[in-house]
């Protein structure tokens, strides 16, 4: 008689290996979201043991195991060695609570061996608990951190997935490897789309008051407001790292915002969590070399992006009026450091102006979902069937900014900046043109989710801001003939 052997059981990591994320630290992000006031408690919770932690964290907040970062090439190799008869275990140093719904999720687990509130399986207490379950190389292991290398020990074959060249190297020298899978490119590009460094743009509003009053000559002027847009670009990476955190399952349910550092795993979350504080702190000290008058209006922008990202992005219409605001106080914040008064016209365009933008923002946002066959923004209070409302709020804001710069232009205060005011009056139907074509291109669904961003790369933009500075400059300065 022909006896048949068993296949090897796979034994699979979840927390890097399976995901390209760490539940335990996106369950205190969440909890942090969810409910900030217990995240004081962490302290308490984890003198009990990390497996006490991780415990106490799941049982408050509940991870969408839909929306996780799957590596998508283990998860098919995965299936091919089900698909063979081959048993699949998922182990982890997770909270069982949180590997089961996983487990459920996808429907290829066998079984579940998981931290259970008083263990913490990782490494050593991983290793013992398969030896006591299949015995000394009786499974394969797939895992990807330095703490997989005593569970790679007593494993018959090792499955290596996105692990540092030292732990390749480590896992190789003690045993053989059966499979590698590659590391994912987390280069400059993906910390830059991390900091978001093409937003810095929207920073250049800070020399708006400058360039306003005709002061371009003023070097010392301009030195210190170079200090401030370096100040608010910090500050504001900084936020919106905390943003992103704060917004991973809303981001990963997002068509493009998926794609997005820490929704896609490229980025791990402690990194972004170690990078905030530290931009905060260089924002801070080029804040106070910016000086005094400067330092209050980059604290008030920072307080007002914590509250829209906590929670004002999720009130309706409040969401947009404050993404206004936070344009305007760049604004305000520039005239700070250049220590000159604001005028009430430039604040009412502004406003205006930028509350069209912010309309458009999220009326671009609600095509893509609509498209995608959701009734509801996901972490918004919109309704996609709200989308034809917010148009029409829009468009209104935008030709309200007209009407504001219109009357600003036949103000005493022209009569004084500009040689020839009467030519200065050509910018309004120039903007015009702007406000209609740029929500034309967002009722085609051809508007990217920030509208700066689309600007600068629409050559109809792009022609439209330069006939608008030419115009300007006209009027102050009169042709050179």
């Amino acid at each position: 008689m022909v006896s048949v052997m068993k296949p090897v059981p796979l034994v699979v990591d979840l927390d890097g290996t399976l995901i390209c994320t760490d539940t335990l630290h996106e369950s205190t992000i969440r909890l942090l979201h969810d409910r900030p006031l217990d995240v004081l408690r962490i302290p308490l919770w984890l003198a009990d043991g990390k497996a006490a932690l991780k415990r106490r964290i799941a049982s408050r907040v509940e991870l969408d195991p839909a929306t996780l970062p799957y590596r998508a090439d283990l998860l098919h190799w995965l299936g091919e060695q089900r698909a063979a008869g081959r048993p699949l275990i998922l182990c982890t140093a997770a909270d069982v609570s949180v590997a089961s719904a996983v487990a459920a999720h996808l429907g290829i687990f066998d079984d579940v061996i998981a931290s259970d509130g008083t263990t913490n399986l990782s490494g050593p207490n991983k290793a013992v608990a398969l030896v006591e379950r299949f015995g000394p190389a009786g499974f394969d292991y797939a895992g990807n951190a330095a703490a997989d290398l005593a569970v790679w020990a007593r494993a018959r074959h090792a499955v290596v997935v996105d692990a540092p060249s030292e732990v390749v190297r480590r896992a190789r020298e003690q045993g053989p490897v059966e499979l590698e899978f590659p590391r994912l490119p987390t280069g400059w590009r993906e910390w830059r789309r991390m900091l978001r460094v093409h937003q810095w743009l929207k920073n250049l509003l800070l020399f708006v008051p400058m360039v306003a009053s005709h002061r371009l000559g003023d070097l010392e002027t301009l030195g210190t407001l170079m200090v401030a847009f370096l100040s608010f670009s910090l500050c504001a990476s900084a936020v919106y790292i905390v943003n992103d955190l704060l917004d991973l399952e809303s981001d990963r349910l997002h068509p493009r915002k998926r794609n997005r550092p820490f929704a896609s795993g490229r980025v791990p979350v402690w990194r972004g969590v170690a990078a905030a504080p530290l931009l905060l702190l260089a924002s801070a000290a080029l804040g106070m070399a910016a000086g005094p008058a400067f330092l209050p209006w980059l604290a008030g922008y920072f307080l007002l992006t914590c509250a829209y990202s906590m929670l004002l992005k999720r009130l309706v219409l409040v969401d947009c009026l404050t993404l206004a605001m936070l344009y305007t106080l760049r604004i305000v914040a520039g005239a700070a450091a250049a220590g000159q008064a604001l005028s009430f016209w430039m604040l009412a365009f502004s406003m205006f102006l930028f509350l069209s933008l912010a309309f458009i923002k999220r009326y671009a946002e609600l095509l893509v979902q609509a498209g995608s066959g959701q009734a509801k923004a996901h972490g918004r209070g919109y309704f996609t069937a709200d989308a034809p409302l917010v148009l029409a709020f829009g468009v209104a804001s935008g030709y309200g900014s007209a009407v504001v710069l219109a009357l600003y232009l036949n103000s005493d205060a022209v009569m004084l900046l500009y040689r020839y005011p009467e030519v200065a009056g050509s910018t309004v139907p120039i903007l015009i043109f702007w406000i209609s074509w740029v929500w034309l291109q967002a009722s085609r669904g051809l508007m990217n989710d920030d509208p700066l961003v689309f600007a600068v790369k629409d050559p109809a933009s792009l022609g439209a801001g330069m006939a608008f500075g030419a115009v300007l400059a006209l009027a102050s300065a009169g042709l050179p003939w």
